[in-house]
């Protein structure tokens, strides 16, 4: 029975990797970072994006674009990426335009993973609440499938880097059963996916910050 388990768990496995490498084969995937205004540091973490695609495509069955883009949320192409990201560690401010604009992307199929570098809370949570009033941001358990999706994280968000001594949070904006918004809190996601030599963090800090990104990337692109 234990082994017929197991061989029905892979073949789901097999079957799903298959699906997930047959979306991204027609087009390779991509990720484009949002230029915000109101003189929060967007482009922080420059090596971080390229790392996580590199990550991505040496160890999964995924093509990725090895670099990210860079858009504004009001840009004619913003609609054209189903997966948006942001960080930071000051003010974000989005203006009006920005606002429906994200709204619409959002409610249309795309997905923003916001990775606060420390320093965005306030600012993102207030801008949010702009562009979805009548949406709460929603603690993720450690037992949702986000954590599980392509690696296994147990204890739910890798913490990174200490700040507050805060323990890591993951939350989320839903549209029914869907996640259209994942933000990380008091985890620093992105400086885990920086070069060795920006922060100096030991390498297994590294991989469970570059193995959560995969499960992010890839419970997006198949929830």
């Amino acid at each position: 029975m234990i082994q017929l388990l197991h061989c029905v768990f892979m073949i789901k496995k097999g079957v799903i990797l298959f699906i997930w490498a047959s979306l991204v084969t027609a087009q390779s995937f991509s990720i484009a970072r949002i230029h915000y205004n109101g003189g929060g540091d967007w482009y922080s973490d420059p090596s971080s994006l390229p790392n996580l695609l590199n990550y991505l495509n040496m160890n999964t069955p995924m093509s990725a674009h090895p670099e990210e883009f860079r858009i504004k949320l009001t840009d004619d192409n913003a609609n054209q990426f189903p997966y948006l990201y942001m960080t930071g560690h000051g003010n974000i401010r989005f203006t009006d335009d920005e606002v429906i604009a994200l709204r619409s992307i959002l409610m249309n199929g795309g997905f923003l993973h916001a990775d606060d570098n420390y320093g965005m809370d306030v600012s993102f949570r207030r801008e949010i609440k702009r562009v979805f009033p009548n949406k709460d941001l929603i603690v993720i358990p450690n037992e949702h499938a986000i954590f599980s999706s392509y690696y296994h994280f147990e204890n739910g968000i890798p913490k990174i880097h200490e700040h507050d001594n805060l323990p890591p949070q993951a939350f989320a904006l839903f549209e029914g059963d869907r996640i259209i918004l994942l933000y990380t809190f008091e985890s620093d996601l992105g400086d885990g996916w920086e070069d060795a030599s920006v922060h100096k963090d030991p390498w297994p800090v590294r991989e469970a910050s570059l193995k959560m990104g995969v499960n992010i990337i890839y419970f997006a692109l198949t929830q």
